[in-house]
Parts: structure tokens; sequence; C-alpha cells
């Protein structure tokens, strides 16, 4: 039997994160859906259909872990201040990856030293990324209507069907 057998979750290969990443509203997303500061991050693998909102990366979260430095690198280089993960619901693989990036941020980030320690971050301490998850996931997005519709790339009617079938059973 391999060490790999032995793990349970995809994600017990890996440590827990520490931080709780807090959530944005898809309300402030779609405000901010074109602001060169937002990065979205679809961390759905094998569920990844049916369309991903306007200007998503897909780095999906089996694989993430891995990815934090080189994902924080271009984030500094590209002047990107939040980083908001989501998954289908977001309570699983979007939060996951949220408080990993808050963790790497934490340790790593231009203020490492001053997190935790700090009461209170100061203004100039606002000038690192800030890692977030989108509050409903990409479900929640969908369901939220026609305004929020528009900006799903790839969007395939038929494949939000299921989900609307589903709440009604």
């Amino acid at each position: 039997m391999t060490a790999a057998s032995n793990l349970s979750n995809w994600w017990d290969e890996f440590p827990s994160p520490r931080a709780t990443a807090p959530l944005i509203s898809r309300e402030s997303v779609l405000t901010d859906l074109y602001s060169r500061d937002l990065l979205l991050i679809d961390v759905r693998r094998i569920d990844y259909e049916g369309g991903t909102i306007h200007g998503s990366l897909n780095l999906p979260a089996q694989t993430f872990y891995m990815n934090q430095e080189r994902l924080y690198d271009l984030c500094k280089r590209a002047g990107i201040k939040r980083v908001a993960f989501y998954c289908g619901s977001s309570r699983g693989r979007g939060t996951r990856c949220a408080a990993w990036f808050a963790d790497y941020i934490s340790e790593n980030g231009e203020f490492a030293d001053y997190i935790g320690d700090a009461p209170e971050r100061s203004d100039a301490m606002e000038t690192d990324i800030q890692s977030l998850t989108l509050d409903g996931g990409i479900k929640g997005w969908v369901k939220a209507g026609e305004d929020y519709i528009d900006e799903v790339d790839g969007y395939v009617a038929k494949y939000w069907k299921q989900f609307d079938e589903s709440e009604r059973k």
C-alpha cells in the first residue's frame, strides 16, 4: 500500500490552512469585474463545465498549493491587489485555496513581519495582495440572474438547469 492510497481526500497531502479568507460578494465582483486590480481564480477541475466568470483563470484546487508562489509573483508584477477564489459553491475548494493563499501572503508577502503581531493593519499595509472567497461560488453567480449570466464566458444554459431541478426536489 502506498502513502498516497492512505490519503482519504486530495487536500490531506497539504497543510491545513490557518487563515480564513474574507468573503467578497458577487455584487462587489460584478461592479469590479473589469478592474485591473481584481483577479478571479476558478479552482474547479472535473466540474469545470457550463462556463466561467469572465476573465477568470482556471487553477484547479488539486494543484494550487504548489503554484502559490508563482501566482503571488504574477500578481505583484501585474499590480493585482485582490484575488478572489471560487469553485461550484465556494464551500470547499474555493475557501481552502483562498485560505492557503492568505497564509502564503501572511508568511511571504510584503508585510509578513507585521501580520499576526500588529493589532490592526495600517493603510500602508493595504498595498499587499488580499485573498478572498467569492460568496456562493459560480452556482450563486449564475443563480443571481441575467446581469451575472451575461458575464459568464462559455455559458451553457443546459448545464445549469440541473441545479435548478435539484433545488426544486
